[in-house]
C-alpha cells in the first residue's frame, strides 16, 4: 500500500496546503497543551506556540514565503486591534488621579527598559545588533505586541528571525524574574503579605468610589418643601433617591419634582464620601426595612442595555421619571457598579438597577432589549471596520519615516472605537468569550508563524555565546527596572505590596505573573492594579520597540 500521500502530508519540506494547515495545526494545538503545565503555579501560556514552532523549524518543516507573511500579519492584526477593544475603555480613565500614579511607575519601568537596552547597545558598538536586543527586550518584558510591532516595522526576513530568536532566548527568565523582583522587594521591606491583605481589606470597606445605600429621615426643617431638583443644588453632589414614604406611610417612587417633607424617609443611593454631607443637611441615618414597607407591586430588577441604539446614550434621556415612574439608582458595567447619574452615558452590556411598577419595568425592559441572546451576537462590522481604519491609520507616514504599522494602527483605531465608537453608531461591545477567541487566535497564528520561520537558525544562534549574552540581557532587561520601580513604589510612595504585585504584572503585560499574585494571595488587589496600568502600557510597549526599530536601523 502507497503511504506517500501521508509522508507529504505529515513530513517535513513540503510546501502543499493542506501540509501548511496540518502544521499549523499541530504547532498551535501542541503549544496551547503545553502552555498550560505548570511549574511552581506559573505555566507559560500561549507563548509555548512559539517555542513548538521554532522545534518543528528546526527539523526541517517549512511553509511558502508568503502564506507564511499572511497568516502572520493576519493574526497580529486580529490579536492587536482584540487588545485595543479589550484595553480602550479603561485607557483614558487610567489617568485619573487614581491611576496617575501607578502609571506614572510603570512608564517608568518602561523608560528604564529602554535605556538598557541603549546602553547595551553603545557599550557593545553595536556588536549586539538593534534588532536582537529588541527582540531580547520583548522577550524580557514578556510583551508579544511589542515584538509583533517591531517586526512589522523591519520587514526584512533575517531582522524579524533574529528578533524572535532573541524573544524565545529572553521570555522564560523573563517571567521568572518578574516573580522573583516579587520575593525581593518583599525580602528588603520585610513585608508580611497577610497584613498587607488585611490593609487592603480594611481600605475597601472604606472605599468612596463604590454606591452607598442609606436611609435617611428629613428633619431639616428648612428644606421642608423643597423638591428633589433644589435639593440638589443644595448639597451640590450626585444622589438617587428610589423610594419615599412620607408620614402617612405610603411609599412614593419620586421624581425632581417631588418635595420632601419634614418626617418623610427617604431611601438613598449614594457614594461613601458624599454620605456626611447629605446628612447634615437633611437629617440623620436610621433603620428601615424598605422591603418590608414597599407594596408588592413596587420592584426592584436589573435591566440589560442590549439595543445598539441605547449605546452612547445618557441615562437622563430615558426619561425614566416622566414615561415610566421609575427611579435607576445603579448601572453595574463589567461587575462595577456605577451611581445612576442623569449625565451617564450608557453602552452595550450594561445592567440598569431600577425601582418601580413591575409592569413599568417590563415596558421599559421591552425598550432597552433585555437580551441576553442579542449580546451574544458579534459585531462583524464593528471588527473590520476598526481593522479596515486601523490599516489605513498604520500606513500613514507620522514623521522621520515612522508609521505605526499593522501592529500600531489597528492598537489606535480600536482604543478609540472602544471609546469613541458610539459617536459613529458603531458597538463596541464584544462579550469576553468572543473577545478571548480572536485574540487567542491572532497571537496563535502569529507566534506559529514566527516559530516556524526563525526555527531552522535557532539552535546555531542561540546555543553558543552570543544566545549566552542574550538570556544575560534579558535577565537585567527584566529585574533592574522592577526592583528599582519596586523600591520606589514602597520606600518612597508606601503603596500596599498586593498593589506592587499587580504593577509588576501589568507593566510587564504579564498573565503568567499576575496569576502567581493573585494565586498567592486570594485577593483581587493584584487584578485591579494590573488593569489600571496595562492600557497605557500595552501601548507604550508597542511604541518604544517600534521606535528602536526605525531609529537604529
Amino acid at each position: 500500500m502507497d503511504f506517500s500521500w501521508l509522508t507529504n502530508l505529515l513530513g517535513p519540506g513540503h510546501y502543499e496546503l493542506a501540509s501548511t494547515l496540518v502544521l499549523y495545526s499541530f504547532v498551535i494545538a501542541m503549544g496551547v497543551f503545553l502552555g498550560k503545565i505548570k511549574v511552581g503555579s506559573v505555566s507559560l501560556g500561549v507563548t509555548f506556540v512559539l517555542f513548538v514552532g521554532i522545534i518543528m523549524g528546526h527539523f526541517g518543516y517549512v511553509v511558502d514565503a508568503n502564506v507564511l507573511k499572511f497568516v502572520r500579519e493576519f493574526g497580529l492584526i486580529l490579536f492587536i486591534f482584540a487588545i485595543g477593544i479589550q484595553v480602550g475603555p479603561g485607557f483614558f480613565s487610567s489617568f485619573k488621579k487614581g491611576g496617575m500614579r501607578l502609571n506614572g511607575l510603570a512608564v517608568l519601568g518602561i523608560a528604564l527598559n529602554v535605556a538598557i537596552v541603549l546602553a547595551i547597545y553603545f557599550i557593545e558598538d553595536g556588536n549586539t545588533s538593534i534588532e536582537a536586543l529588541v527582540g531580547v527586550m520583548s522577550g524580557a518584558v514578556t510583551n508579544t505586541p511589542g515584538l509583533a510591532a517591531a517586526q512589522q516595522a523591519a520587514a526584512d526576513t533575517n531582522a524579524i528571525n533574529t528578533m524572535s530568536m532573541g524573544y524565545a532566548a529572553a521570555y522564560p527568565l523573563g517571567v521568572c524574574g518578574i516573580i522573583g523582583a516579587m520575593f525581593l522587594i518583599k525580602a528588603i521591606f520585610s513585608i508580611r503579605t497577610e497584613n498587607e491583605i488585611k490593609a487592603i481589606e480594611a481600605e475597601n470597606e472604606k472605599s468612596h468610589t463604590k454606591p452607598n445605600i442609606v436611609s435617611i429621615e428629613v428633619t431639616n426643617h428648612l428644606i421642608s418643601g423643597k423638591s428633589l431638583r433644589e435639593l440638589h443644588d443644595i448639597i451640590l453632589c450626585d444622589f438617587v433617591i428610589s423610594r419615599l414614604m412620607d408620614h402617612s406611610g405610603n411609599i412614593i417612587i419620586p421624581t425632581s419634582a417631588t418635595q420632601v417633607r419634614t418626617g418623610d424617609k427617604l431611601y438613598v443611593v449614594i457614594s461613601a464620601t458624599d454620605t456626611p454631607r447629605f446628612e447634615s443637611v437633611v437629617g440623620p441615618e436610621v433603620e428601615m426595612d424598605w422591603e418590608e414597607v414597599t407594596p408588592s407591586r413596587v420592584v426592584s430588577r436589573r435591566i440589560l442595555i442590549t439595543k445598539s441604539k441605547y449605546n452612547g446614550v445618557a441615562l437622563g434621556s430615558l426619561r425614566l421619571h416622566t414615561a415610566y415612574q421609575l427611579n435607576a439608582t445603579r448601572v453595574n458595567r463589567a461587575g462595577v457598579d456605577l451611581l445612576a447619574s442623569p449625565d451617564l452615558r450608557l453602552q452595550m452590556g450594561d445592567r440598569i438597577t431600577v425601582v418601580g411598577d413591575l409592569n413599568d419595568i417590563d415596558r421599559l425592559a421591552n425598550r432597552l432589549g433585555n437580551s441576553m441572546k442579542r449580546l451574544n451576537e458579534p459585531n462583524m462590522i464593528t471588527i473590520f471596520v476598526g481593522i479596515l481604519f486601523g490599516i489605513i491609520v498604520g500606513s500613514i507616514n507620522v514623521g522621520f519615516g515612522m508609521k505605526l504599522g499593522l501592529a500600531g494602527g489597528p492598537l489606535v483605531v480600536a482604543i478609540l472605537l472602544s471609546r469613541f465608537g458610539y459617536k459613529f453608531k458603531l458597538v463596541t461591545y464584544t462579550s469576553s468569550s468572543a473577545s478571548l477567541l480572536m485574540r487567542e487566535l491572532g497571537i496563535c497564528l502569529f507566534l506559529a508563524s514566527v516559530g516556524i520561520s526563525s526555527g531552522a537558525q535557532f539552535a546555531d544562534t542561540v546555543f553558543n555565546e552570543t544566545g549566552m549574552w542574550w538570556v544575560i540581557w534579558g535577565f537585567i532587561i527584566t529585574f533592574v527596572p522592577l526592583v528599582v520601580v519596586g523600591c520606589i513604589a514602597r520606600g518612597v510612595y508606601k503603596i500596599n505590596y498586593l498593589t506592587i504585585m499587580g504593577l509588576f504584572s501589568g507593566g510587564y503585560t504579564d498573565p503568567p505573573a499576575l496569576a502567581y499574585a493573585n494565586g498567592s494571595t486570594a485577593n483581587d488587589a493584584p487584578a485591579v492594579a494590573y488593569s489600571t496600568v496595562y492600557p497605557l502600557t500595552m501601548f507604550l510597549r508597542v511604541v518604544a520597540a517600534q521606535s528602536l526599530i526605525l531609529a537604529f536601523m
